[in-house]
Parts: C-alpha cells; structure tokens; sequence
C-alpha cells in the first residue's frame, strides 16, 4: 500500500511546477490565483517531504537545486498523466469515448493507420487514442482497450483475433548490389546485415530454413524497428530483413530491392487482443467488427 505520508498533493505538485517556470513565487501565485504565501508554503512543506531543497536564492534571484532538476522531470509526467486521466474520464459514457490502442509501431504506422481512413465518418463519437508504447499487461492493467502484437494467440484472460501472417524477405537499396549476381545466400554478408533488436534471431533462421550457415548471422548494427531497419536499408547501410507487406510500397517504387529469392513464413502472426470482459463493449465491438472487414479487404496480406 501507498504510504500516504510520502504522497504530496496535487496543489503542491502544480505550485512548484509553476515556480520552475517563472522562477518567481510571485508570478506562479498569479498563475494559479493563490497568493504568494500559499505558493510559497506549498513549496515549503514540498521540500521538507522530500528532505531536499527545491530552490535556492543566488544574488536576488530564484534559481533550482540539481535535485529541484531532477524531481521536475517527475513532477511533469504525473500532472500530465492526471490531465489526461481526467479528459478522458469526463468523456466516459458522454457523446464521445475514447478508445486506446496499442500497436507496434512500424506496424501501426504502415499498415494500421492507413486502415483507418472512414473510421471517423462512420463512428463520429468514438475517438481513436494510438499509442507505441507495449507492456505485457497493457490490457489487464486498463491501460489499453484493444492492442495489436506479433507472436502467438495466446495471453491470459484476453480474446485474440488472428490477423494474418507474414514472410521474411531480405531487401536492400538498388545500389547496394554488387555487378555481378549473387550465387550463394551467405553472400548478403558482404553487404552488412541489418539486425533488428526485436527479432535477434531472424537472420540465423533465415539462412537456416535454405540449409546455409554463417558466422555473421548475429553481425550487423542493431535497431530497435522495423521502420529504422527500411530506412537503413534505403539510405544503403546494408541489407534488412523484414516482412514483406511492411516494403510493399518500397519495393513497387524501386527504392528497394530483394538480393535473394526467399521468403521465409514466419511461426508467429499478428493478432488483435482484447480483455474478455470488454467482448461486449460497444465501442470495442465495433473496432473489431471495423478491424475484420479491413482484413477481408483485397489489398491485405494473403498469408
């Protein structure tokens, strides 16, 4: 439990994110329409409960402590975090809600947003809230409403839709192929091999699956997406491997290009999850329904 003795109130919290503004106890009093002393006071007793100065004086003149530093960073993302909190409450059950989706995010950029198109226009009172950021627990923890993820249909006390599948392909910049054709796979590595930190093994599988074996399979600069791995790949640091359906478009543009013929299906899919309580939930409903009729779509991956 929280020890309420170490909990500082919220009108401590904004006085002295005011005064790091103005560094003057003065104007944060006006800002907030207390008075100089109250700002002062709440500033005050913010300190003791830290047991660190927040503020010192230096020639007349206001100036923070590294600690005061410190402690705004802090400060910052829980009024944040409570604003946010608090519109979205007072949009609950009124004419519009929100709904919170999680998603990977080369995923959702590439494929989810543009999917999105004509969501508005049929659900005028459900306002979409999209978000990056994945924990394991986003759903159980309210976090999230609905969140899209890569890996098997299986989390606890969560409904998961399969989407689709994907297949790996290797892809690199026209420029970055050598004269002559390549006669052997293992021949990428010459071209540097772009790793991506969330598939560590995927370039080992890859040469695996056509019965071929490199040292260098774990070689290469690491980045953290799929979207950095294209970008890499375009500007000509080497060759990328990735889902075929995330460089569609690079590849119909010619900005890329497949070194080698093979395609590698993946174990795992993309899946839509929700918490199962939620199945009924209008506005989750009517994303999945929304969700299912993109997937029945021509344009989405076959696989």
């Amino acid at each position: 439990m929280l020890n309420k003795r170490y909990l500082p109130s919220i009108t401590a919290l904004q006085c002295f994110e005011a005064v790091t503004r103005h560094l003057s106890f003065t104007r944060a009093a006006e800002e907030l329409n207390l008075t100089q002393s109250a700002v002062s006071k709440q500033v005050a007793q913010l300190e003791e409960l830290l047991q660190h100065l927040l503020f010192r004086r230096v020639r007349r003149r206001l100036q923070m402590t590294p600690a005061g530093d410190l402690y705004l960073v802090e400060v910052r993302k829980i009024l944040t975090q409570v604003e946010m909190s608090t519109h979205y409450l007072r949009s609950y059950g009124g004419e519009t809600e929100v709904l919170r989706v999680s998603t990977p995010p080369t995923f959702g950029a590439r494929w989810l947003v543009p999917r999105l198109k004509g969501w508005r226009l049929r659900h005028p009172s459900i306002h979409l809230d999209l978000c990056s950021e994945q924990e394991a627990d986003d759903l159980l923890q309210g976090r999230s409403d609905l969140a899209f993820y890569f890996g098997q249909g299986s989390r606890p006390r969560t409904e998961c839709l399969k989407l689709f599948g994907e297949e790996l392909v290797p892809v690199c910049a026209p420029g970055s192929l050598p004269a002559t054709p390549f006669t052997d796979p293992t021949q990428l590595t010459d071209l540097v091999l772009l790793q991506n930190a969330s598939r560590p093994q995927a370039w080992h599988d890859w040469f695996d699956s056509q019965g071929y074996h490199t040292e260098h399979s774990y070689h290469g600069p690491r980045f953290e997406t799929f979207y950095m791995c294209i970008r890499a790949a375009q500007v000509g640091c080497g060759v990328a491997l990735l889902p075929r359906f995330l460089v569609e478009e690079e590849l119909a543009d010619g900005k890329l290009v497949i070194p080698w013929q093979h395609a590698m299906p993946s174990s795992d899919a993309y899946y839509l999850a929700y918490p199962e309580h939620s199945a009924e939930v209008p506005k989750v409903r009517d994303f999945v329904k929304w969700m299912l009729e993109q997937i029945d779509s021509p344009d989405a991956p076959q696989i």
